[in-house]
């Protein structure tokens, strides 16, 4: 039963951060996104994913990772958007 609550927990959260991402990308802007969030997501994520591990919660190893792609995701959206935004192709910040 512990198992299965932390299992559907995970599924919970990637549902709603994958819904997100995928409004971000169909909106066609990423207006008022930081790429500051997915950086920090991206740390935190990968933190949390080798801390899981080393605790052997496997669980929490493929959630944090999954959630690492997502944030990889969104940071690419973002840059996408930005870039064809401007129009000049260029990636963001330069």
């Amino acid at each position: 039963m512990t198992e299965l609550i932390g299992w559907a927990s995970s599924v919970v959260l990637l549902i709603t951060i994958g819904t997100q991402i995928h409004k971000q990308w169909h909106s066609g802007s990423s207006k008022g996104v930081s790429k500051w969030l997915f950086v920090g997501q991206l740390a935190a994520s990968a933190g949390f994913t080798l801390y899981s591990y080393l605790i052997a919660s496997w669980i929490f190893v493929i959630t944090n990772a999954l959630m690492f792609i997502s944030a990889m995701i969104g940071l690419g959206i973002v840059f996408y958007h930005r870039r064809t935004e401007r129009g000049d192709g260029r990636p963001d910040g330069s």
